[in-house]
Order: C-alpha cells, then sequence, then structure tokens
C-alpha cells in the first residue's frame, strides 16, 4: 500500500483545458478527482474549520440509500454536534490526518486507514487533533430495524489491523477488506475496502439490487459502467444505482484499492419512497 488518496482542493489555472473525464448518466455517475475544487466544497451546521465535499445524496431515480461526504477538517476544527439527522447510522474512514472520535463518552485515536461504525443513536463528537488537516469519508444511512434482530454496535478498528479476504478461485488478485462480518443481519449496509493486484478482474459483468458508491482510494483501472468502460484513478467517485452492470480491469503496475458502500440485509420495499406502493 502506498497510501489513500486525498482531495488537494484549490482551484485550477485559468490555462487548464475545460475537457475532463467527469460523466452523470441515469445508471452511473463518475466525478474525476480533477473536480474536486474548492469552488464545489460545503460547511455543515455544527462544524468549525471544516470543509467537504459532498459526492452522494439520495436521489429519486437514481441512488436512494445513502450520502457521502470527503471531509477535510482543520487543526483544531469539528463539532460536538455532527449530525442532527434522527435514526442515521455512520461510517468513518480517514485517509490523512489524526481525528479523536468520542462514541457514547468513549474517545478514541485515529489516523490513516482508521475507521469507526456509529451506530444511530449513539452520541459522537469528533475533532482534528493532529498538525495538519484530518480528511476522512463519511458515509450515512438511515437505519433500518429488524424484528428479532438487535441493532449494531459502534466500534473502532483499522485497515491496517485486518487482512483482505481473497475472492475464491482468484489466486488473491481480487480481495476484500471486510470491516464487518456478512452474515451478521443486525447490519443494513457494508463499506468495505476492494483491491484488486495487477491483472486482477471482475470477470463478470455484476447486476444486483445493491447500490454502489465506490471511491478509489489507490492505482488506477479500467471499469464497465453499464455499456461503458471508463478509466478510473486515485481519487476519482464511481456512484452506481441499482442494477447498473459493472465488472473491472486493474491493469497496474501497482495495486488498484477503493472504499464501497452498498445496502444489504432487508426486504425490498414495497411502499413509500423507492417503491410503487403509497405508504400505509
Amino acid at each position: 500500500m502506498t497510501g489513500y488518496y486525498t482531495p488537494k482542493g484549490g482551484l485550477p489555472p485559468q490555462t487548464q483545458l475545460m475537457t475532463g473525464r467527469a460523466i452523470f448518466t441515469d445508471a452511473y455517475a463518475v466525478i474525476p478527482r480533477g473536480c474536486f475544487s474548492d469552488i464545489v466544497t460545503s460547511a455543515l451546521p455544527g462544524w468549525t474549520q471544516t470543509k467537504l465535499w459532498l459526492i452522494a445524496r439520495p436521489m429519486s431515480g437514481f441512488s436512494e440509500t445513502f450520502s457521502q461526504y470527503v471531509m477535510e477538517v482543520a487543526p483544531g476544527g469539528g463539532s460536538d454536534a455532527p449530525d442532527a439527522e434522527a435514526g442515521a447510522q455512520h461510517v468513518l474512514f480517514v485517509t490523512d490526518g489524526q481525528i479523536t472520535l468520542t462514541i457514547d463518552g468513549q474517545s478514541h485515536a485515529l489516523t490513516a486507514g482508521g475507521y469507526a461504525y456509529i451506530p444511530a443513536g449513539a452520541k459522537w463528537t469528533l475533532h482534528a487533533t493532529g498538525q495538519t488537516p484530518a480528511r476522512f469519508h463519511w458515509v450515512r444511512k438511515l437505519y433500518e430495524p429488524a424484528p428479532g434482530i438487535p441493532a449494531p454496535a459502534a466500534f473502532v478498528t483499522s485497515d491496517k489491523a485486518l487482512k483482505p479476504i481473497p475472492m475464491p478461485d482468484t489466486n488473491g488478485a481480487w480481495a476484500t477488506t471486510r470491516f464487518v462480518d456478512p452474515t451478521d443481519l443486525a447490519h443494513d449496509m457494508h463499506v468495505n475496502i476492494v483491491t484488486f493486484q495487477p491483472g486482477g478482474t471482475i470477470p463478470f459483468e455484476e447486476t444486483h439490487v445493491m447500490e454502489h458508491g465506490l471511491y478509489v482510494l489507490e492505482g488506477k483501472a479500467v471499469y464497465k459502467l453499464n455499456t461503458d468502460w471508463v478509466e478510473v484513478e486515485a481519487g476519482d467517485f464511481m456512484w452506481l444505482r441499482a442494477y447498473c452492470p459493472q465488472a473491472c480491469y486493474a491493469a497496474g503496475p501497482g495495486p488498484f484499492r477503493y472504499l464501497l458502500y452498498k445496502d444489504v440485509n432487508r426486504h425490498a420495499k414495497l411502499r413509500g419512497p423507492g417503491a410503487f406502493g403509497a405508504q400505509r
């Protein structure tokens, strides 16, 4: 591993050609790293010395289950009230700097590679405590309770503390760092890291109900999105709606790694938002 890509911010020079790789279709979107300029950053209520790139949000007819932010918090900045959304659960993944995260009174120091799951209803705070800005991904999803299954507990771990699990019959060329046991039905989303070694592939067009957010942490590859092959590199974000066909070929020269969101382990909704019937 050579590290995790983080946006550089700023603005491009007036001499730069504006032709880029950004794509938005009815099946997928690609936000290349060149789009992560200061002109498209946002701020959040309750946060100090913080800017963010909001790269995914629920949209009718597209992906509907999650939001994802790329956060940058200056030293000393942060929040004692990060999110007022009732019922939201959170995953944080640190790519640079250091944060102090407190969950229900328990304090944790996280640096690059640090990962935290924060359940709905938990009281938490976050502050940048290093000498340089803290940068991290923040994935939010409304938790869907399941009858007879207790809600998941908070936990903190690290990419470096877990061994990637190879996919069968790939000789390790395709592996997934799983932060949650896939058989644990308490969780209704997974946020994992997928790693391809040079030459590794997804050798078929995955077509499934799960929505995806894929942020490339390292390396480059060509990714099949619906009917198109798209070149992607560290710092690019891909956003896939349900049933968008996808495949991948990682040509190298180094590993290709991305942070992957998907919704899992719950019934398809038959009424209300995202369904055909009226809410009852």
